[in-house]
């Protein structure tokens, strides 16, 4: 099978390395492990499944960090993962096949982010680029950092899927921690924009920090600065940011603004679950409403195979093809949709049965 590195660079993870490291021990991979000033036991505890550690004096720039790791790294061929990810499933035959038919590629692997939402615990999962070769790939930008080809830094490349998943906890730490979070992060993007203030990735990430501690207001108006500039519909974040943009102007009642500006791009995000399912809710939040435009939508995100959140072609179009119904006055077609979605678990279908169902 074809030899990988796998690369991981932390700092004080002593409460996250032993779950992110212990699923790899069974897996045939040299494990590189890069620390970036831990002040707690981490290093400790990765020299139980490594002893391919190395330190790195942190410099903010977390490209800088993960590039140290690649040179540390004795195959061509890495899997990046962070410490808050924890492997669940991989095909380890699978994978190094994948590789062997896609040499010059960039393999993504399946993450699971959890975090709560609407009073339920839910999962927003992604696909993101971890597995390529040293020899045509590193990473660009100090914050949020992309795989980019060494010849030019291109993030237009060939991608392709891997059996792999992780688990992922990042935003899950709670009110305070993703603050800090968001502030170090914004804190570094305000930095490269200074220097490359035509970098629309970078206003993107800037308005995803701030989506990520629910100030919509301010994430609208850096979704707005990134979408003023050259912009390539088939880049994955830019498909990402258009749900984001219209859930922060459902969020800032400018839902007038939102269809206008994306009805003469609707078709570059169509096909997409989670695009469909916000623009139901702009429908929904016009003055007056248009629920049966709305309905349409959330109809359309039920027919998608996949979505990149749980339940965006489940039981969120289900309870609002419910509340649609409701608003028409067919309170048995609402009730239908309701348990539909009650049934996958979703806390407001649920409240919503429990209120209906007593009269």
């Amino acid at each position: 099978m074809t030899p990988i590195s796998v690369c991981i660079i932390g700092k004080n993870e002593e409460k996250n390395i032993e779950n992110c490291l212990a699923p790899l021990a069974d897996c045939p991979f040299e494990i590189v492990y890069v620390d970036t000033g831990s002040i707690d036991r981490t290093k400790e505890i990765a020299a139980n499944y490594t002893d391919k550690i190395y330190d790195f004096t942190w410099i903010d720039d977390f490209s800088a960090a993960r590039n140290f790791a690649l040179e540390k790294a004795s195959h061509e061929y890495v899997l990046f993962l962070d410490c808050d990810e924890y492997l669940t499933q991989i095909d380890v035959e699978a994978v190094c096949h994948a590789l062997e038919v896609h040499p010059q590629g960039v393999g993504m692997l399946l993450r699971n982010n959890y975090y709560e939402s609407n009073g339920t615990q839910t999962n927003y999962p992604d696909r993101v680029e971890r597995l390529f070769s040293r020899k045509h790939f590193h990473y660009t930008g100090i914050i949020h950092e992309q795989v980019a080809d060494l010849k030019n830094d291109s993030t237009l490349y060939a991608r392709y899927d891997i059996p792999l998943v992780v688990d992922h906890l990042g935003y899950s730490g709670g009110k305070e921690a993703m603050e800090r979070k968001a502030e170090r992060n914004n804190t570094l993007l305000f930095q490269e924009i200074e220097k490359n203030p035509a970098d629309p990735y970078l206003y993107f990430q800037v308005g995803q920090s701030y989506n990520s501690i629910y100030d919509y207001e301010n994430a609208y108006q850096y979704y707005k600065k990134s979408f003023a500039l050259p912009l390539n519909p088939a880049e994955p974040w830019v498909q990402i940011m258009a749900t984001s943009y219209l859930n922060a102007m459902n969020h800032t009642d400018r839902s007038r603004e939102a269809l206008e500006f994306f009805q003469p791009i609707y078709q570059h995000f169509a096909g997409d679950a989670n695009f469909y399912c916000s623009m139901g809710n702009v429908y929904l939040n016009l003055d007056p409403p248009q629920p049966l435009k709305a309905m349409a939508e959330y109809v359309q995100a039920l027919q998608c195979p996949n979505a990149r959140e749980e339940g965006a072609n489940s039981f969120i179009p289900y309870y609002n093809i419910g509340l649609v119904n409701e608003m028409l006055g067919s309170l048995s077609s609402a009730l239908t949709f309701y348990r539909k979605a009650a049934d996958l678990g979703f806390a407001p279908a649920i409240e919503k049965l429990e209120v209906l169902e007593k009269h």
